[in-house]
């Protein structure tokens, strides 16, 4: 394992010439095609006469339940599209805010699920006057597509029930990830039920049109993006481990070189999803943010030893292939709006910061970096280089913090925003790059918000998953 220090950028770093820009009509044109989808599907329902079905008991439930199942699989739909990595999509809304998009959605798609399944026995079973587990052991049994349906719903049960946050804490990354994909499984199972029995989809060619089309793109989106697209990247980069650098405290940066680099549309502040092809567990996928900004020649990351996809990469020998999915994230330069920086990094968050003060351009003194860490600050003399050549002032702040402060429990009672704006009287003026745990990052935010730094001035990624 080499020990050699990375070479540093002297002086100002020029703007990127392979930023994106974020087209802010991309994330609104998003929103607008979601809205437009849940109204449309509701007006096929309306189309089908399930207004005037809600007149009496038995044909309401059955009337109810035809929209839910609906509004549930269309949500199902756009909950995929929100994860498909569409380059546009994810440039404009960052991953962070996809990612709970995605499980919001998620989780109303699973209760209109539900309520579909519920409504649609208890209406069936009204309707033939018979009893609600004899009608739905009936569904299920003898109609067309149901049984693959019903092992649908069970995988998409498993699915919601890995995703909440209890169930989170108690799996590694690499076994919810796992867990995650049988969501396509899921809604792959589904569609056989909803083209030979669902009313709906077949009631006019409009339907039949629009819902062929509807998942015809979401599986386009997927292959394309999820699979198509990483994968002619990494063959085109061949990017392979060039060196593994101990950084201590359990922390290992690995430095990565490849061919034509300088055509990667990626920059500081971005992550891939790597797979070392190394050793067993290589094809799960990983998220690591980039530590250095990308030069065209080498790129780095590093990762602290939170469990065994991060813990391996100490051991991955030079030479090692690399196929990764990416650039991902939206805390660039591309969503800069003021000329002044303030930077807050927690932990091992302050990888992409310290990728971020390399490459974007400022003049001494308008770039302040917060650093709280536990168990050692990373980058200690890299980060002293940009305070020497590059004029950043810099905060260290060691220690554990005091309940929902992002301060060291040394600085209570003094309130953060008192805190803040004594270290920086002028934050409001500054853009603000925030990236560390969930609870951290949302102290940080709600004390900029104190301070007066508009919204449209804070950028931040949650560190976790």
């Amino acid at each position: 394992m080499s020990t050699a220090p990375l070479t540093l950028r002297p002086g100002a770093a020029p703007p990127s010439r392979r930023t994106h820009p974020v087209r802010r009509w991309w994330r609104d044109a998003a929103g607008l095609v979601a809205w437009a989808t849940l109204l449309f599907v509701t007006a096929l329902w309306v189309a089908g006469q399930g207004v005037q079905q809600l007149g009496s008991a038995a044909s309401g439930l059955t009337s109810a339940g035809r929209l839910t199942g609906l509004l549930s699989a269309a949500l199902l739909l756009l909950q995929l599209l929100l994860m498909a990595r569409i380059p546009w999509v994810e440039r404009s809304y960052g991953q962070d805010t996809l990612a709970r998009r995605h499980r919001l959605t998620g989780f109303t798609s699973f209760v209109l699920l539900c309520l579909h399944i519920v409504l649609i026995s208890l209406g069936y079973a009204a309707t033939d006057h018979t009893g609600l587990l004899g009608q739905v052991w009936d569904l299920v049994t003898t109609y067309p597509g149901m049984l693959l349906a019903t092992a649908g719903t069970l995988a998409l049960i498993l699915v919601v029930v890995t995703s909440m946050r209890a169930a989170r804490r108690r799996l590694r990354y690499e076994s919810w990830h796992l867990l995650h994909l049988y969501a396509y499984l899921g809604a792959g199972l589904a569609l056989p039920h909803q083209l030979w029995t669902g009313a709906d989809f077949t009631a006019s060619p409009v339907a039949t049109v629009f819902w062929w089309s509807a998942y015809a793109a979401a599986a386009g989106a997927l292959l394309v993006f999820r699979v198509g697209l990483p994968l002619t990247l990494s063959l085109r980069h061949r990017l392979v481990v060039d060196r593994v650098v101990r950084e201590g405290h359990g922390v290992v940066s690995v430095h990565l070189r490849g061919h034509r680099l300088d055509r990667l549309p990626v920059v500081a502040g971005q992550f891939f999803v790597w797979r070392f092809r190394h050793g067993s567990g290589w094809t799960r996928g990983k998220p690591f943010s980039l530590s250095a900004a990308p030069d065209g020649c080498r790129l780095r990351i590093t990762a602290r030893d939170l469990g065994p996809g991060s813990a391996r990469l100490a051991s991955l020998p030079v030479g090692t292939r690399v196929w990764f999915e990416g650039p991902y994230g939206a805390l660039t330069g591309s969503v800069r709006t003021a000329r002044k920086l303030a930077l807050f990094g927690s932990g091992i968050g302050i990888t992409p910061l310290r990728a971020l003060l390399e490459e974007l351009p400022y003049e001494p003194g308008e770039a302040v970096l917060f650093y709280r860490f536990s168990a050692g600050a990373l980058f200690h003399h890299e980060l002293e280089h940009f305070a020497r050549t590059r004029g950043v002032r810099i905060h260290y702040l060691p220690g554990h913090r005091a309940g929902g402060s992002w301060l060291p429990a040394g600085y209570a009672p003094v309130p953060d925003h008192t805190v803040l704006r004594h270290f920086v009287p002028d934050i409001a003026e500054h853009d603000v790059y925030v990236c560390g745990p969930g609870e951290w990052a949302a102290a940080v935010t709600d004390c900029a918000g104190q301070c007066g730094v508009p919204r449209e001035q804070v950028h931040f990624e949650r560190f976790g998953w």
